[in-house]
């Protein structure tokens, strides 16, 4: 199976694109003559934020990186890169570092573009900006061309099958916003 991720995704660059070939739950990928991999890594991270701290420290940065709720060994967060980088997981967590290698949906930190979706952009910028594939309202299906969404510079759409959806809600003024937000309101907070 063969996926590709295309975008503007190199700043100062054009138009990036990236193939990614998948075979027996391994991944290698070609990017301009190098050669990444899809790795999964658990380092026990308890919060999305923590995972998503760690990942914007990479240095280089991954091509893409997704965050994956995992039970075991104890409820934490795992991650994929597709990086030609290496890291090392403790044994006990190698299971968890396992199943993000090879699973097909994730939450994405860093994807092609992703330094670009910030500020208000319409449907059509974010994905002509980026490599998201879509860009849905949640529980009414695509969202139109000409939309506003108020990125809020914080963007995590969904890996789903080899693509990436952005999944938004309605907000004041016909605009959308990204489902995920960096600080939500947690529920019933004033009880």
């Amino acid at each position: 199976m063969t996926q590709s991720l295309s975008a503007a995704a190199v700043p100062g660059g054009g138009p990036a694109s990236v193939s990614v070939s998948q075979a027996a739950g391994r991944a290698s990928v070609s990017q301009g003559g190098g050669t990444a991999r899809i790795v999964g890594v658990s380092l026990g991270h308890r919060t999305l934020a923590e995972a998503d701290h760690w990942i914007q420290q990479l240095a280089p940065s991954p091509v893409l990186a997704c965050t994956h709720l995992v039970p075991v060994p104890f409820p934490h967060v795992a991650i994929s890169l597709l990086t030609p980088a290496a890291f090392d997981t403790a044994p006990e967590l190698r299971v968890a570092a396992e199943a993000a290698e090879t699973g097909l949906a994730g939450r994405a930190v860093l994807f092609p573009g992703s330094t670009r979706l910030t500020g208000s952009l319409t449907v059509s910028e974010i994905l002509q900006r980026s490599s998201i594939a879509r860009v849905e309202v949640l529980g009414s299906g695509p969202a139109d061309p000409a939309t506003i969404v108020d990125t809020g510079d914080f963007v995590r759409p969904q890996f789903r099958s080899g693509e990436l959806v952005l999944v938004t809600t309605p907000a004041a003024g016909d605009r959308l916003v990204p489902f995920e937000r960096r600080d939500p309101t947690p529920c019933c907070a004033a009880h």
